[in-house]
């Protein structure tokens, strides 16, 4: 296979992404910032390794030779703009793992851009956003006049590093929705309601999530929201973080609460992510008031992502002819693409 890169590859993700791809035969060059980490992690899985950071000049030069580059590294807000540059210069595929609101609204301004370029750029290419992404297109095609669309998944799986301290970084952004086209900041827990994801009815509640930008790139549909289940009790304390939301944007507040997340948060184990699936739902609605839901059993996130990224990685590189530009997941594969992955069910709209 053409070279092809993992940058951040010593990350919770990144190391799980890298792991895999050897055990299919695939060898990446892993890249970091951390000359210790990733040095070591190549010596392990016998790959080769470059170091650099994302603030040199010759940035684009540490992606000669490479084909096709799988940013792990966040925060992605920070991190896609010099690596989508770089990728730009050197014509080489984009793709990366986010849930970023802000790293995808980059991406996609640089779509004239990567379609001169002839590359792909399709930022999302883990659990943020491609179930969630596919069930939008799927009730799109079922329901195509749709002005409404709810996503949302229920999962009992933890949190690695790097999502937790992206959480952090929600805080100060505060929640949002989309709603009549445009993206609109509202509270936290803006709204509450009883969903069955797939595993019984649960209660869920809003959240910043991706989609409220991709679901509407991949679908148009103008008015979007994200839901997750969450005991009340939880939902309770998140609705008080609205009291607490200037506290929150404050740079040593973040730092503080980074910090903890460091020193007390690992990521969850190989067994608890085989001992937690996610049910993911969707519900399209049109002005006449039909609707259409849409619903899918996945594996655990963490390793959703690892075998969706990798499964987009290996069909840029080997079968999918695509014109350049900016992609959504379900814009490059397809709403089946969820379905193809190990582990996922049936994607069923009713």
């Amino acid at each position: 296979m053409t070279d092809w890169m993992i940058y951040g590859a010593n990350g919770y993700t990144g190391q799980l992404i890298a792991r895999q791809a050897v055990q299919l035969g695939l060898k990446p060059i892993l890249a970091g910032r951390q000359q210790g980490a990733i040095g070591e992690l190549a010596r392990q899985l016998g790959l080769e390794c470059r170091i650099f950071g994302l603030d040199q000049p010759d940035l684009a030069e540490q992606l000669k030779g490479v084909s096709l580059l799988l940013n792990c590294a966040g925060p992605f807000s920070a991190t896609c703009q010099p690596l989508i540059s770089a990728c730009l210069h050197q014509r080489c595929h984009y793709l990366d793992i986010t849930g970023e609101i802000a790293a995808f609204e980059w991406a996609h301004s640089k779509h004239t851009a990567a379609h001169a370029a002839g590359i792909v750029l399709c930022p999302g290419v883990g659990f943020d956003v491609v179930p969630t992404d596919c069930l939008a297109a799927a009730l799109k095609a079922a329901l195509p006049d749709a002005t409404t669309l709810a996503l949302g998944f229920s999962s009992n799986s933890g949190i690695s590093p790097g999502t937790a301290k992206t959480t952090i970084e929600g805080f100060a952004l505060g929640a949002k929705i989309r709603e009549n086209g445009q993206l609109k900041n509202v509270p936290f827990a803006y709204r509450r309601r009883a969903i069955d994801f797939g595993d019984g009815e649960k209660q869920a509640l809003t959240i910043l999530w991706g989609d409220i930008v991709t679901a509407y790139y991949s679908t148009g549909i103008p008015n979007i929201e994200v839901y997750v289940s969450m005991a009340p009790k939880m939902a309770n304390h998140i609705k008080h973080l609205n009291w607490l939301k200037p506290l929150l944007g404050l740079g040593f507040v973040q730092r503080l609460l980074k910090a903890w997340v460091g020193r007390r948060i690992q990521g969850p184990s190989q067994q608890s992510r085989e001992q937690s699936p996610t049910w993911v739902w969707g519900e399209a609605r049109n002005a006449k008031g039909e609707i259409r839901t849409a619903r899918i059993r996945t594996t655990n996130g963490y390793q959703l992502t690892v075998d969706s990224a990798l499964y987009i990685v290996q069909k840029l590189l080997t079968d999918l002819t695509v014109p350049g530009g900016y992609y959504t997941p379900s814009l490059l594969l397809g709403p089946g693409l969820v379905e193809a992955l190990p582990g996922s069910g049936k994607l069923t709209i009713s």
